[in-house]
């Protein structure tokens, strides 16, 4: 239990870091000696300090000249393997056996191939004891993005729609018409911080001309993601705006103009969700939520394409609309949001 609470504390400080780090996994590190943290750190930003050179910096600020001989009789607790390759930081491995750690406490072996089990070997050959496997489950469950990206050469897929009580979509004619309550929204906002890309289809863009932004939560826009086969948007329309990376999956042309990247990609016709999929994998793109329309979401349903969805159903009811999709997945949870219940479904594959 004592291994699990400290690793629990890891998974805390890892999480702090949701926003900054993709296509990098979510990192905490916490060291320990004598029963007591002696320090603690995780990986705040792609390119920055790892988790484990922020912990070990924090135990130097913490107690100066007497660190070195406190890390030496010192566990380390890390939720995901510390690297044992040079990218954009030195090793992780390295730095724990230069400052002669007696033990290593992982969560999450890393399957990044660069990774994959070097950092273990590196770690055992140099005389340190490593038990991983701690808290493994909560660990995967944290870095869903990281090890879908790596393992199945894909990003993170979400798909949300809000649909009311009697199960209509949208409305039967082209206008804008709200269905979710304002702590649904606020709540949709706070998701699109959490994510790399946020992607509709162009009719949602014709009928709402939406922002598809964090404007009601703190944290990064994400990359907004058109699929608009023709170029049919008006260059008027929000998505244009400066304001974030929007790319434009289409079969017209591949340019830059600014802010807006136009990607032009063959047949999509057919196997539209798979090739999207693909080519936001090649894009670096971890994560991806996708708010619509109808279209959309159940070319990637019947595709089978999907890890999450989250369907937040009003209160209110409408005479007619389009109907909302039809989840095929096992529903994990039911969250209560004022007047709307969101509904939180996994996909069985």
């Amino acid at each position: 239990m004592v291994h699990e609470d400290y690793m629990r504390r890891c998974l805390e400080l890892a999480e702090l870091g949701i926003s900054n780090v993709s296509p990098n996994p979510m990192v905490g590190c916490v060291i320990v000696s004598e029963d007591k943290i002696i320090g603690e750190g995780f990986h705040k930003k792609i390119g920055t300090a790892h988790a484990e050179v922020n912990a070990v910096n924090d135990v130097f600020e913490r107690y100066g000249t007497a660190a070195p001989e406190m890390l030496r009789s010192a566990t380390v607790y890390v939720s995901l393997e510390p690297c044992a390759h040079f990218g954009k930081t030195p090793p992780c491995a390295d730095l724990l056996i230069r400052h002669q750690v007696k033990e290593v406490i992982i969560c999450n072996a890393d399957p990044f191939p660069a990774v994959n089990g070097k950092g273990i070997e590196k770690l055992k050959a140099a005389g340190i004891r490593i038990l991983s496997g701690i808290l493994e489950q909560e660990g995967r469950a944290l870095n869903k993005r990281f090890f879908t990206r790596v393992e199945q050469q894909r990003p993170y897929i979400i798909l949300k729609w809000a649909q009311t009580a009697n199960g209509y979509f949208t409305p039967l004619i082209n206008k804008k018409q709200w269905i979710s309550n304002p702590l649904s929204k606020k709540l949709v906002h706070k998701w699109r911080a959490e994510e790399d890309a946020i992607l509709v289809g162009k009719k949602t863009v014709m009928t709402d001309n939406p922002e598809l932004n964090t404007r009601e939560w703190p944290g990064s826009n994400p990359i907004r993601i058109v699929v608009d086969k023709h170029l049919d948007i008006p260059e008027s329309s929000h998505v244009y705006n400066d304001q974030v990376k929007t790319i434009f999956l289409n079969e017209v042309k591949t340019d830059v103009e600014g802010t807006n990247h136009f990607v032009q990609m063959e047949d999509m016709t057919y196997y539209l969700p798979q090739k999207i999929a693909f080519q936001l994998y090649l894009m670096d793109i971890q994560s991806v939520i996708i708010e619509g329309g109808a279209n959309i979401l159940n070319q990637f349903i019947a595709a089978g394409l999907w890890d999450e969805a989250r369907v937040i159903k009003s209160s209110t009811n409408w005479q007619e609309g389009i109907t909302a999709p039809q989840i095929n997945g096992f529903l994990e949870e039911i969250i209560p949001l004022n007047t709307d219940t969101l509904f939180i479904h996994r996909n069985r594959g």
